[in-house]
């Protein structure tokens, strides 16, 4: 049986349907309908004469056959997307679309300041950020890299810095300070309100602290539990208690006076900003182009 000209498109969305086992996620990133996908699907399924989904209400699973088909093409369909990638030397002006996974913060502090310059620059190259704390299979999830602090970077993969290393700090409102006092060391923070952050796996973040060779990890009380930035500076700057992280993201309201930093002596100091994509995959000229120019402009220093 020869290929016919609807297959690869067909098998395209096969694989990124195999990879999340979902329509719906596989839309998303497709940038099509789940209905266009399922009669993609159905479609490539009555050519080849087998079934490769198994579809139910909740839930999406691969036949045997549609396991045998995923194993079988999925190098040669990622060898013509490098094939066409490499043509992006010879265009005058480079294309794509690259696909993102972003700690929150980074999304703000480093991506936000950067992109307005960097769409100008390359009008045809698409950026498709999703910012999350949650840390995910960037390869699993179809995305082309990620960006994250230096130290949750996976192994197997290859890290770019990104930005400098980074304080974590503490920094309260004055008002707070006046009415509750100012903690002099880690272990003081038992006995403040304290705005407690979630993080991506749902664990609660024990705030860490160094001063020279000592090293602290405090799990913090408090009654306000949450996983935004934006919202902690909200309840930080409202009074609401000491607010833990990246000294970048006090910035503005240190500058305004709204908060002050406590514990300075013992601010821990983190890898910075680093992206981070598979060794396994051709690296798009669009993502290298975006790293460059983060590099170049270095929003955070």
């Amino acid at each position: 049986m020869s290929t016919g000209r609807g297959d690869l498109p067909d098998l395209s969305y096969f694989l990124v349907i195999a990879r999340h086992l979902s329509f719906a996620r596989a839309a998303v990133e497709l940038r099509v309908t789940a209905s266009a996908l399922s009669h993609s699907m159905k479609a490539l399924e009555a050519r080849l004469g087998v079934r490769l989904l198994h579809r139910t209400n909740r839930s999406v699973t691969l036949t045997a056959a549609g396991e045998q088909l995923r194993d079988s093409i999925s190098d040669p369909l990622r060898a013509i997307d490098g094939a066409i990638e490499a043509l992006n030397r010879f265009r005058d002006a480079p294309a794509g679309r690259i696909r993102l996974n972003v700690v929150v913060d980074a999304a703000r502090l480093l991506l936000a300041p950067v992109l307005p310059g960097f769409v100008e620059l390359y009008p045809d190259i698409e950026v498709d950020v999703v910012a999350s704390n949650r840390l995910v299979d960037v390869v699993g999830e179809g995305f082309d890299a990620g960006i994250r602090y230096g130290g949750t970077v996976p192994e197997d993969m290859i890290a770019l810095r990104l930005s400098r290393d980074i304080r974590w700090v503490v920094a309260a409102a004055p008002a707070y300070l006046d009415r509750f006092g100012t903690p002099a060391h880690p272990r003081e923070l038992a006995q403040h309100r304290c705005v407690r952050l979630r993080q991506g796996a749902g664990r609660i973040y024990h705030w860490e602290f160094e001063r020279g060779t000592e090293e602290l990890a405090i799990d913090v009380p408090g009654a306000l539990t949450i996983d935004d930035t934006d919202l902690g500076l909200t309840l930080a700057r409202g009074g609401a208690g000491l607010m833990y992280g990246p000294e970048p993201v006090f910035a503005g309201a240190l500058e305004d006076g709204a908060l002050r930093l406590v514990l300075e002596d013992w601010a821990a100091v983190g890898g910075g900003y680093h992206l981070y994509y598979s060794s396994r995959r051709q690296v798009p000229t669009a993502l290298r182009l975006l790293a460059d120019h983060i590099r170049e402009r270095r929003p955070l220093g």
